[in-house]
């Protein structure tokens, strides 16, 4: 076992390295997804190759992602590293992954739209719209830990994890996964749709849908029955229904 202060440093060490890879990583993306490829390595591929290469970049992220968060991993990774860190090192290990994704992310040469005027100006209002919906959903969960710290904060503080009630509020009153769906608007607001683009589209929606419904699972297992009712009730990614959740 680690001293108190070896544990205490290490603990400010893994604060400190969550907080930088996962803001960083974060703006980064947005980036990506506002603007399209952003070119920082052109590896001179050919067009098949280049988009091979992207979707193998996609994979490693989605594989990262999926089995970081995997409740058998955490079990697993909990014979060698403390439960407490848990969280951050995933955060850690996504924004190295997305950061790896961004930067030799290879750009398609074959554009198939490009709109302007009124309709590039209403995307890229979708796009802001969508940013703001983020903060509402982040708001709405309110102890929502994004880069997963609160354990390590909680054991620096000496206190003991809150439980995690269920609580529907905000923008979960139309959708049961907000952060989802503004992550797809976000996806297929880029008015620029080149070749490369839309395969980024088509992947990171599948994986997004797929994701949603494995992630229901962990959320049934967790709440029970509130939660089954919630799902009767409530559409999962597209809120199209006007009539809000009490």
């Amino acid at each position: 076992m680690l001293e108190p202060s070896t544990s205490k440093f290490a603990s400010y060490v893994m604060l400190i390295l969550t907080y930088l890879i996962g803001a960083v990583s974060m703006l980064v993306w947005m980036v990506f997804l506002f603007h399209g490829s952003l070119n920082l390595v052109n590896l001179g591929l050919g067009e098949i190759a280049g988009l091979g290469l992207n979707a193998l970049l996609s994979l490693a992220f989605f594989i990262q992602h999926s089995v970081m968060l995997r409740r058998s991993f955490r079990r697993w990774l909990a014979k060698f590293i403390r439960a407490e860190y848990h969280g951050a090192l995933f955060t850690i290990a996504s924004g190295a992954a997305l950061l790896i994704l961004v930067v030799f992310w290879q750009k398609s040469a074959y554009v198939i739209a490009t709109p302007q005027g009124i309709i590039r100006w209403l995307m890229r209002a979708v796009f802001i719209l969508a940013i703001l919906g983020f903060y509402w959903g982040f708001w709405a969960l309110d102890s929502f830990d994004a880069f997963g710290l609160s354990p390590i904060l909680n054991n620096l503080r000496g206190k003991d994890p809150p439980p995690m009630p269920f609580i529907v509020r905000g923008p979960y009153r139309w959708v049961r996964h907000p952060l989802y769906f503004f992550s797809l608007l976000l996806i297929w607001s880029c008015p620029d749709l080149s070749l490369d683009r839309l395969l980024y589209n088509v992947l990171w929606t599948t994986w997004i849908i797929v994701g949603s419904v494995f992630e229901e699972r962990d959320l049934v297992a967790d709440f029970g029955e509130p939660y089954r009712n919630y799902q009767r009730k409530v559409p999962m990614l597209i809120p199209w229904r006007i009539r809000t959740f009490r």
